[in-house]
């Protein structure tokens, strides 16, 4: 038995012997494989991108100009919805909507030029203008490009009538100016009244006219000023020497601002308006003067609270915005529906299901939006929005604020 286990021992170490001398055979080296061709990818059943694409509304406004400061303020309420509602629901896509701004300059001779510029820009949809005169001068250029153009501010008839093109959001100035001359009569049993208008301005010698209707064209007495006026002086005295009860006059702000320092060296005129006087720079042009300003318009701080902290809000966080609104966070009545006419126009959009401009402007008539901070909106035959009530307002020339008078209707 030992004998066995010794023999056993002895051969284990001999094969260990032989097996550690052995030299290693190399290891041959690896060949690279060579790459293969990429693969095409496989389409995705869904869009992988956040955003299908970018839609563009059109924004024709006057930045400069007599109507400059009010057009900036339409616009600031379509950039600040556009701040807090980016995208659209398309045909179940989400899309980037971009503004595309245009200065009209509150020029008719301009306005066919500002609308090719948003045609070139590809807008699917026009909103604006600020301005009746420059709106109808720009829609056959819209109509002819096939076009839809939401009015925001401007109301004049003629912006819509005989046109399926032109839509808007506010009431129109046969209601305004007969709002305004049963407020005169009302408020203070005015028996005549003096009406001044910009010659040649769409808006301020229609609304007179509609006023003189409304009032009695017999116991009015009317003028008008030139471009370019800034001594209003005369009409004042004019005013004043005819005995007139009211001194109404519906002109842009930056005629406003020249007519109250006027009547205000005379003292005892009330002086009546229309929506344009229903912004921050006539709050701050009559404080502390010896003057009594109503003003008809489509809204008062209040009617929407969450508009009005957000627009708030917005407006001083950003510099450039609070200097377009006068320096101040004071809502105008155009900034609250230059805001509804931005969830209109996205309204279409989600009806049409399509971003092409034809399919906006087909489906335009039956749009309707109930959430807006000025009220539901759905359109008539005509394309004007349902409106039958107008704010008054009066100026508080102690604090600088706008005093809710009353909602009037017809």
């Amino acid at each position: 038995m030992k004998k066995t286990l010794v023999l056993t021992l002895v051969c284990l170490m001999m094969i260990a012997l032989v097996v550690g001398c052995t030299k290693p055979e190399p290891v041959a080296p690896v060949t690279p494989v060579a790459p293969t061709e990429p693969t095409e990818p496989v389409a995705p059943t869904e869009p992988v991108d956040e955003t299908a694409g970018t839609v563009v509304i059109g924004v024709y406004e006057p930045a400069s100009g007599d109507n400059g400061p009010g057009g900036k303020q339409e616009t600031l309420g379509i950039q600040y919805a556009n701040s807090i509602t980016p995208t659209v629901e398309i045909g179940g896509k989400t899309y980037n909507v971009e503004l595309s701004i245009v200065d009209n300059q509150s020029s008719n001779d301009k306005a066919v030029s500002a609308a090719q510029q948003l045609i070139a820009a590809n807008s699917s949809v026009i909103l604006g203008s600020y301005g009746s005169g420059v709106s109808i001068a720009a829609s056959d250029t819209f109509r002819d490009n096939g076009l839809a153009a939401i009015g925001v501010s401007c109301t004049n008839p003629n912006v819509t009538a005989g046109n399926s093109h032109y839509f808007r959001i506010c009431f129109l100035d046969p209601f305004q100016g007969t709002v305004l001359a049963s407020f005169a009569k009302k408020q203070f049993g005015a028996q005549k009244a003096y009406c001044l208008a910009k010659l040649g301005d769409d808006y301020s010698v229609g609304l007179v006219k509609f006023f003189r209707d409304a009032f009695g064209e017999e116991n009015c007495v009317s003028e008008q000023f030139p471009d370019g006026t800034s001594d209003f002086s005369t009409y004042v005295a004019n005013a004043k020497a005819q005995g007139c009860d009211v001194f109404f006059s519906p002109t842009s702000i930056e005629a406003a601002q020249l007519i109250i320092d006027q009547i205000a060296t005379i003292g005892g005129l009330p002086i009546l308006a229309g929506d344009t006087w229903d912004a921050p720079q006539i709050l701050q042009a009559a404080k502390d003067k010896d003057v009594e300003i109503f003003v008809t318009t489509f809204y008062h701080e209040g009617g929407a609270p969450e508009f009005d902290s957000g627009f708030k809000a917005w407006l001083n966080a950003n510099p450039t915005a609070l200097t377009n609104n006068g320096g101040t966070d004071t809502i105008g009545a155009v900034s609250a529906l230059g805001f509804d006419a931005y969830y209109v126009a996205l309204e279409a959009f989600k009806a049409a299901g399509s971003t092409d401009k034809g399919d906006i402007l087909a489906v335009l008539p039956s749009v309707t939006y109930g959430a807006g901070a000025t009220g539901a909106i759905a359109f008539d035959e005509i394309g004007d929005a349902f409106r039958n009530s107008a704010f008054v307002k009066k100026c508080d020339t102690e604090s600088g604020d706008w005093e809710l008078v009353a909602l009037q209707t017809i």
